[in-house]
């Protein structure tokens, strides 16, 4: 007992020093933006420690790897050295020794991998924050992928979340950082460690996106699954980085952006369900346009009530409706917060002025460019200015965090996408 309580401690100590370190990055990057010649000193002193932030995320893996790889789609926040760092988060984690690899999979089978496959790799193909996946052949011929958990992950999760209670008081005194989004939070992360949940996931979306031609989705071989490990049929595609090398033309950019757009917006609208996970390494692109989607754990089911909020913001009908525009904030906050409060009016004064700016109301909707970035600088300014009015709710969280990533995913992508008009056919009439 005590040796696992002075491991937490040391953990929560080592999160505290992460924390520091990636704001420093954030100012440090803030403060140098202006100014574009900087010689190679400090570019190295900047790589040096953005190369030391990785290597500690990958070896504390759990939750806080998984803020590094959402921070590693922020272009708009951290340098280009840390942002190239952190984007090794997306696959590559040390993974297990292969001894404790098989006796993972013999604790959930009671069989080590070779006697349950045809061929099994032992080396991982990819390593993340949870677990690790291996490709395999079943003994009926089927090349799978087979992602297997790293132990005790539930222990880790609930001690980093503990150790962020601790080191972020200050914040939820302030109501910056609100308990209930906390408990959000660690119940999507804690989620993922079910991977028998995440096989009935996979499942639905199967179904779910089967009327959107150009989506991949794996099939689950349930035999072969458990809570920690489960089988999955391979998904082909590239991940974005490796896509880009193969130098796509602007019309396959632009065709896969738009696929993109209307499978955020399909599963909002339509499914009310959301694969919440949009770091690049769980969407894979290929030249026919076509776009696998794999990492199922982190799903978040909408209620309708956000759904229709969400909505709101596209179509602006809560500015001349002082009843719609109540219940809007009621739905984001519950009944306890006034429409009338100046935060409140600021937060959504500039939630109209951005959909204003990058999604008027016109008839014929103008192609955004999602390579400019004055549509990242505003979606960061909007971002900011939620922050700041303490502006958060637990029902967008996971919302929020899909729209943003998909948002940094078209822009490195450098799409041209009628984002108004996708949106306009996948609403409900």
């Amino acid at each position: 007992m005590v040796k696992s309580r002075n491991g937490s401690v040391r953990r929560a100590a080592r999160l505290m020093q992460l924390g520091a370190g990636l704001a420093g990055s954030y100012l440090a990057y803030q403060f140098q933006r202006p100014f574009v010649d900087e010689n190679g000193q400090r570019q190295a002193l900047r790589r040096k420690h953005a190369k030391q932030v990785r290597q500690e995320l990958q070896n504390l893996r759990g939750p806080i790897m998984k803020v590094g790889q959402a921070l590693s789609m922020q272009t708009h926040f951290l340098g280009a050295e840390m942002i190239e760092e952190l984007s090794a988060l997306q696959m590559h984690a040390p993974p297990m020794h292969p001894t404790l690899m098989r006796a993972q999979f013999k604790n959930a089978f009671g069989k080590y991998p070779e006697e349950v496959f045809d061929s099994f790799e032992a080396e991982p193909f990819a390593a993340a924050s949870l677990g690790q996946v291996h490709w395999a052949v079943t003994k009926g011929g089927a090349d799978v992928a087979v992602k297997i958990q790293y132990p005790a992950m539930r222990e880790a999760i609930e001690s980093d979340f503990q150790a962020l209670r601790t080191a972020g008081f200050a914040a939820r005194l302030t109501g910056h950082l609100q308990e209930s989004v906390i408990r959000e939070a660690e119940r999507g992360i804690l989620e993922e460690t079910d991977y028998l949940k995440e096989a009935r996931n996979i499942e639905h979306f199967r179904k779910a996106l089967g009327a959107l031609a150009f989506a991949r989705v794996p099939k689950v071989f349930v035999e072969l699954s458990s809570e920690q490990v489960l089988t999955m049929s391979r998904v082909p595609g590239l991940r974005l980085q490796d896509f880009l090398t193969t130098n796509p033309s602007q019309e396959l950019r632009d065709r896969l952006g738009a696929s993109l757009t209307r499978l955020f917006f399909f599963q909002l609208f339509r499914v009310q369900g959301l694969h919440a996970d949009p770091h690049p390494g769980n969407y894979l692109l290929n030249n026919d346009g076509t776009i696998g989607l794999v990492d199922f754990g982190c799903v978040k089911y909408l209620k309708p009530e956000v759904v229709r909020c969400y909505a709101q913001f596209w179509s602006r009908e809560w500015v001349h409706d002082a009843k719609l525009f109540k219940e809007i904030i009621r739905v984001i906050f519950g009944p306890k917060v006034s429409p009338d409060e100046p935060r409140v009016r600021r937060c959504m004064n500039e939630i109209r002025r951005f959909y204003d700016e990058f999604h008027p109301l016109e008839e014929q909707p103008k192609v955004l460019e999602l390579a400019d970035p004055k549509f990242m600088d505003g979606l960061a300014r909007l971002a900011k200015t939620l922050l700041k009015n303490k502006f958060l709710s637990p029902e967008f969280l996971f919302l929020s965090r899909t729209e943003s990533g998909m948002c940094n995913l078209l822009h490195i992508l450098k799409a041209r996408v009628a984002t108004t008009q996708i949106v306009r056919e996948c609403m409900p009439a």
